[in-house]
């Protein structure tokens, strides 16, 4: 048994190790945050922790969260809860409950809705067949899980990065005819998610859900532009959005290259000046560094970001640009 699996056992019981930490274990990988749920209501917890000499976080206390440092990684534990959303809010109405099953039943996607008690899996929605499967599968009806959280569709994306998976059908085509909904969450949760997706291990799959269920079309229309749009040169042989993709993947996962080489060749579509050599682009690093200046400020970045992915836009066909290898090799 994980240690720090064991030292929440003996602070509180029942306990049911639960969500992305129980998920990462399950594929063999050391989770950096933990997840339990208890049918302990908020007060209750927050007293066992006291009780065990431990100092107890009560940010989520209201809905039913306490954090605690065990071993030095942040713990969570939360009473079960069921939660209820409102049409245009996505701060829910939450309802505390008896059962671990009405817990697992409102989150997001079977790989997340898995518990484990003393060693007894409880994996009422199949989730840990959709972890072997490699499948990211919502909980119930797909349609459902969105309208509640529309940034539910962007984790889908994210996931699927993250982890190397595919989108369920089902799933995939709900996310499709409801992805102008992402225009009701805030800038700031994009951002959140989309670091994630293009800093995970498989950033190619994410962007290709993030494109082709129309995501970019509302979070970014000026990529969208990518999809299909034929360079017609010897020098590219592939079109623009998979050019893009391949030079995303080739470059180390920091954060500010990753948003570049995702965003160096933005300005193509609008710099084709040679109706007859159609690979003629008259400075688009220079219109792509302001391009991502105005797109950088609409999706709310820190002055460091702006300052360093515009700069890298602009450099990028320069020797020494850490994104012109990845470029070159993304044409062949």
């Amino acid at each position: 048994m994980n240690d720090i699996v064991r030292k929440v056992e003996e602070i509180i019981s029942p306990v049911y190790e639960v969500g992305g930490s129980l998920r990462d274990e399950l594929r063999g990988v050391e989770p950096t945050d933990y997840d339990f749920a208890t049918p302990h209501q908020p007060e209750q917890i927050e007293e066992l922790v006291r009780k065990a000499g431990k100092r107890p976080f009560l940010t989520g206390k209201r809905f039913g969260t306490i954090g605690v440092r065990i071993d030095g990684r942040l713990v969570e534990i939360t009473t079960f809860r069921t939660e209820r959303y409102r049409e245009g809010s996505r701060n829910p109405d939450v309802s505390f409950v008896d059962e671990i099953t009405e817990d697992l039943a409102r989150r997001d996607f079977t790989i997340n809705a898995i518990a484990r008690r003393e060693g007894r899996i409880i994996d009422p929605f199949g989730g840990g067949e959709d972890l072997k499967r490699g499948l990211i599968r919502c909980v119930g009806r797909p349609k459902e899980r969105f309208r509640e959280d529309p940034l539910r569709m962007l984790r889908a994306a994210r996931f699927a990065s993250q982890l190397g998976f595919l989108v369920e059908e089902n799933t995939f085509r709900a996310l499709t005819e409801l992805s102008w909904r992402i225009l009701q969450v805030s800038k700031e949760r994009w951002m959140s998610e989309m670091d994630k997706l293009l800093t995970g291990d498989s950033p190619e799959k994410g962007l290709h859900i993030f494109m082709d269920s129309g995501l970019c079309r509302f979070m970014i229309p000026e990529l969208s532009l990518q999809k299909d749009y034929d360079q017609n040169s010897h020098h590219h042989a592939h079109d623009l959005w998979e050019h893009t993709l391949r030079v995303v993947t080739a470059v180390p996962q920091d954060t500010h290259l990753r948003w570049a080489a995702l965003l160096h060749d933005v300005a193509k579509p609008f710099t084709r000046t040679d109706k007859v050599d159609r690979s003629t682009y008259v400075h688009h690093e220079l219109l792509g560094c302001d391009m991502v200046r105005r797109l950088g400020t609409h999706l709310r970045w820190s002055k460091e970001r702006l300052e360093k992915v515009s700069l890298l836009v602009r450099d990028h066909r320069r020797d020494g640009s850490p994104l012109k290898k990845a470029d070159d090799e993304a044409k062949r």
